[in-house]
C-alpha cells in the first residue's frame, strides 16, 4: 500500500470516527491508528477495516463523507498526525465517554481527548518522550 492509499484510510478514519472532536482528539485518534498499523505490522487500510475495530466500518452503509469542509479538515489532520510525535502515550484503544465497553477493563488508560478514553494494552511499556 501507498502513501497515498494509506492516507485516505486515515483521513476516512478521523472523519467517521471524530469529525466533531476538538483538533487534539481527532489528532489522538489518528494516532492510534497509526500505532495499531505499526504495532501490528499492517497498512492502514488493514487495520482500519479490521473486523469490528472502529463502528463506521461496519454500522455505515456508505462510507462516502457528507461534509465536504470536514473531510478536508481530517485529511489535514491526518497529515498533521504522520509528521508529528505520538502524545497518546502508545494508545491503541479509544471509546467515547457515552459508552462502557467490557474491554476497556482490561487495558490502561491513558488519557481524554474530546468525548474519547484512550488506553493502551495492559503491561504494554510506555514509549519514551521524544524530548
Amino acid at each position: 500500500m501507498g502513501f497515498v492509499e494509506g492516507l485516505l484510510w486515515l483521513t476516512l478514519n478521523i472523519y467517521h470516527e471524530a469529525r466533531s472532536e476538538p483538533e487534539i482528539g481527532k489528532l489522538a485518534v489518528a494516532h492510534v491508528t497509526l500505532n495499531r498499523a505499526m504495532e501490528e505490522q499492517k497498512s492502514i487500510e488493514e487495520v482500519v477495516t479490521a473486523p469490528y475495530q472502529f463502528s463506521w466500518t461496519f454500522q455505515k452503509t456508505s462510507f462516502i463523507p457528507a461534509e465536504p469542509g470536514s473531510l478536508e479538515d481530517s485529511m489535514g489532520v491526518a497529515l498533521k498526525a504522520i509528521t508529528s510525535k505520538d502524545f497518546t502515550q502508545g494508545s491503541t484503544f479509544y471509546h467515547r465517554t457515552d459508552v462502557s465497553p467490557r474491554w476497556a477493563a482490561h487495558k490502561n488508560f491513558t488519557a481524554q481527548y474530546g468525548s474519547h478514553k484512550f488506553y493502551r494494552q495492559a503491561g504494554a511499556s510506555v514509549p519514551p518522550l521524544p524530548f
